[in-house]
């Protein structure tokens, strides 16, 4: 399986002196397409209901039973990274840690997996997990991560986001009380100006 491994990484691992376009659109993906997703957060928090924003709450606690795992595993297993072991080449500054699985996918398909099986906010969960299919790869390309670290990230957060679905609904609902008081202050001159919703 390792031997795999390796060999899918250096069918998708960039050359050592890679074309500026490919380069710089993986990047973007590898790095700064994560954003879209506190800043999501924050438009649909602002903008939607209750049922919404607890869906966000419940993506939310996918994410911490997931990245959570992921600190467990690579507790128990310590897998290196490409660069680590002289393999491709890397386009990419990163932590010497371990590859397995890929905490950035994890985050990423934690919060689509856990939107998609929320009829209201499925639309946005079937966005994201699109979008994890170009971060996996530019995270490949860029040489921080193998293919088996994003199979390992799409496991853990499937079973984060079935967990927090089955699991989280009576937490969720007695902490969304609380984060709403919370929010209302905060935002209240956004509120008082009908910026944002109650």
């Amino acid at each position: 399986m390792e031997e795999l491994n390796r060999a899918l990484f250096l069918l998708l691992n960039a050359p050592q002196a890679p074309d500026r376009v490919p380069l710089a659109i993986a990047t973007f993906f590898a790095e700064y397409a994560i954003w879209l997703i506190p800043s999501g957060f924050v438009a649909v928090w602002l903008r939607a209901g209750d049922g919404a924003r607890k869906g966000l709450l419940q993506a939310s606690a996918a994410v911490l039973v997931a990245l959570l795992v992921n600190q467990l595993i690579g507790l128990v297993w310590q897998h290196p990274r490409p660069f680590m072991i002289g393999l491709g080449h890397s386009h990419l500054a990163h932590v010497a840690d371990s590859s397995f699985p890929s905490d950035h996918l994890t985050l990423l398909w934690a919060v689509a997996f856990s939107l998609l099986a929320q009829p209201r906010l499925r639309l946005a969960g079937l966005a994201l997990a699109a979008l994890g299919l170009p971060v996996a790869w530019a995270r490949i390309y860029l040489g921080v991560h193998f293919p088996l670290d994003m199979l390992g990230a799409m496991a853990v957060a499937g079973l984060a986001a079935w967990l927090c679905g089955h699991c989280a609904t009576g937490l969720i609902e007695q902490i969304y009380p609380i984060t709403l008081v919370a929010y209302r202050r905060l935002f209240a001159p956004l509120i008082r100006r009908g910026w944002a919703c109650a």
